[in-house]
């Protein structure tokens, strides 16, 4: 009997199980996505460079609000997880997903360290008969450019030796209605045989695998995809500021577009651009572009408008305190919400940071509320030292202004209304409130 190729070894480990798998990157995708492998049966190793991290899910514990720890401390115990900062022990694994952050750097352009520094950790240990999917969001062609480039150094043959692809996340923190298993899983490998084996192995926690013909098909398909959102985003937060000229609820002009039963699909404004994808996909796209000789107008466009909405908002804080006869700086100024998203403690590129800062820029004295986040971490931009203040009736009375930055379900808004001398709304949170409507401002 003739000698199984490498492809045909690994094949046999995914589809027995027996397959070691990993994740680097234990955050809002690595570790969701190591829970279901596990479930799936695999034994699975995580990866990154936070010991904090490690050493929590090492004792069994989440640090992400909508992860339950049961899972951890039950696969910690028999063995199917475990939890490293050594990157000596990706030798170990078959199947690796590299799930870092790909953030910007200060002149918006991509910032592909994390991608970087994990390639060359990979390349260390490479071996015959792994895996490496690349799940971090990025622009076309980085697959091919850092990956490959970095691989083909240590001698072996991609679709011969290893295999490699990508596979771009698509994870929503609190979404409820769609989990991993739901959402269809798009696959794009260098090889045929990439592409397969990668099918085969996230076929066992996906309940779809979509194939394409190559990585930066599936790059791309990822960037359209939040390109598509942050267009459509801005086109209404351009409207919501139209319609604060003209006196006209644009709330209430979506929904009633949004009875129409086929060509429009609605979006809703907002203080500005928050989470993962929408702040900052959109510009790996443009950056790329200019490599290409072209300007990618119509998506600058929309990221400029997005990325000015906190400065409209602070506008029209002033405007409202103006009303009462007051100015911005010396007021007291309570955020509720410092989540990017409804009923989430994830604060990636949360449009309330930004407000918090330009808000104390004009010499406000802000604090904040967030029944998901009681003390505001050191993020990658922001430093803030926050913690998160109660609310109750002689709080809210005490500030000057509440602003609605993100819309928690936890938050009683009759009650917040009622105690507090003025609401600026950027949300419509407060769209059912009918007692103390001239309190508040729509932003």
């Amino acid at each position: 009997m003739a000698k199984a190729t490498t492809f045909e070894s690994l094949k046999e480990k995914i589809k027995s199980r027996k397959a070691v798998g990993a994740a680097i990157g234990l955050g809002y995708v690595g570790l969701p996505l190591s829970e279901h492998l596990c479930d799936a049966g695999y034994k699975v190793i995580g990866f990154d460079v936070d010991s904090t991290k490690t050493e929590m899910l090492a004792q069994g514990k989440s640090y992400i609000k909508h992860i339950d720890g049961a899972w951890i401390g039950d696969a910690v115990k028999n063995g199917t997880f475990a939890a490293t900062t050594d990157f000596a022990r990706l030798a170990e694994a078959d199947c690796i997903s590299i799930c870092v952050p790909t953030p910007l750097d200060t002149h918006f352009e991509p910032d592909l360290r994390y991608v970087i520094a994990t390639a060359d950790d990979i390349a260390k240990t490479l071996r015959k008969g792994q895996l490496i999917i690349l799940e971090s969001t990025t622009y076309p062609g980085t697959t091919e450019e850092i990956l490959l480039e970095k691989f083909a150094k240590t001698g072996l043959t991609v679709g011969e030796d290893y295999f490699l692809a990508f596979s771009p996340e698509r994870e929503d923190p609190g979404n409820a209605k769609f989990t991993i298993r739901t959402i269809p899983k798009v696959v794009g490998g260098m090889t045929d045989q990439c592409s397969e084996l990668t099918q085969d192995y996230y076929g066992g926690i996906f309940d779809r695998v979509v194939p394409v013909t190559k990585p930066a098909v599936a790059e791309l398909s990822k960037l359209l995809e939040n390109i598509f959102r942050s267009v459509n985003v801005a086109l209404v937060n351009e409207l919501k500021m139209l319609c604060d000229r003209m006196d006209i609820d644009v709330w209430e002009v979506i929904d009633a577009a949004a009875t129409k039963p086929f060509g429009f699909m609605p979006f809703y404004p907002g203080p500005g651009r928050g989470g993962h994808c929408i702040p900052i996909d959109p510009f790996y796209l443009t950056w790329k572009a200019r490599e290409y000789g072209m300007s990618t107008r119509f998506i600058e466009l929309a990221g400029e408008i997005n990325t000015a909405m906190p400065r409209y908002v602070v506008t029209r804080i002033m405007e409202a305190l103006n009303q009462h006869e007051k100015a911005l700086r010396g007021s007291r100024v309570l955020i509720l919400g410092a989540a990017y998203k409804q009923d989430v403690d994830d604060m990636r590129e949360s449009p309330s940071l930004r407000l918090i800062e330009l808000l104390q820029s004009h010499g406000a004295e802000v604090e904040y509320n967030d029944p998901h986040i009681p003390k505001l971490p050191k993020l990658r931009h922001y430093e803030l030292d926050m913690e998160s203040v109660p609310l109750t009736e002689k709080s809210l009375a005490e500030f000057d202004c509440v602003v609605v930055a993100t819309a928690h379900s936890a938050y009683d808004y009759e009650f917040i209304v009622k105690h507090a001398p003025l609401v600026v709304d950027t949300r419509n949170a407060t769209k059912a409130i009918t007692k103390g409507r001239e309190k508040i401002v729509k932003a």
